[in-house]
């Protein structure tokens, strides 16, 4: 996971977690939050991770019973290697399948959050984000103007609120920060869209993006 990504990733972890007007917060407690956040994430990912350890061991018990109950195996001496039998009614195998892919998508998970809780002290990673945070704490009332103007007629406060984080990192990135090219802070947004919001999330802020660079003339 490249730094300014982790970066962006971990200032929406840190803006879902502001409960007062960011203007209430010091550069120390953005850090407090984003630390104290990724540690939850971790622990939570963790137990996640144990708990689906279980459901794989049930899986691999399910198939050794059946195979040893089949009665082509019951016939045989004791002591004698189980032979492979066919596996149950598809239904039930996909059913089984589902599970593992569950399994496999926290266990995924759980790497990604430890990953984060090793670049959260990675010196880079921790200043970018905080740049992230104290530049819209800054400009907040024109960023959050800028998104107003382009929700084609939405009330900002009835906008999914991850949305609204995503755009917000995008936008302070675009127009106050100025360090990554535009087609790189517009696809990644995209991406975390696709990632942790709706279906319709990401052409939405693609497009509220594609409104804001056009209007302030930003050119990589």
């Amino acid at each position: 996971m490249q730094a300014r990504h982790a970066s962006r990733e971990l200032a929406l972890i840190l803006f879902s977690q502001l409960e007062k007007e960011i203007s209430h917060y010091s550069n120390s407690d953005f850090e407090n939050i984003m630390v104290k956040s990724v540690r939850i994430l971790s622990e939570s990912a963790s137990d996640d991770l144990k708990l689906t350890v279980g459901s794989l061991i049930d899986i691999k018990s399910m198939l050794e019973d059946y195979e040893a109950e089949h009665e082509s195996n019951l016939s045989r001496p004791i002591g004698a290697k189980n032979q492979p039998v066919q596996i149950p009614m598809t239904d039930e195998m996909i059913s089984k399948v589902d599970v593992m892919l569950d399994v496999v998508e926290k266990a995924l998970l759980a790497l990604e959050i430890a990953e984060f809780t090793a670049l959260e002290n990675e010196s880079d990673v921790k200043n970018y984000t905080i740049n992230i945070a104290k530049n819209y704490k800054i400009h907040s009332e024109d960023i959050d103007a800028q998104i107003q103007k382009f929700s084609n007629g939405w009330d900002i406060s009835r906008l999914v609120k991850i949305d609204k984080d995503i755009l917000r990192i995008a936008i302070t990135e675009l127009m106050y920060i100025k360090e990554t090219p535009i087609k790189v802070v517009v696809d990644e947004a995209v991406e975390i869209a696709k990632k942790y919001s709706t279906e319709d999330s990401s052409s939405f802020v693609n497009g509220i993006l594609a409104k804001v660079i056009v209007e302030n003339g930003l050119k990589s």
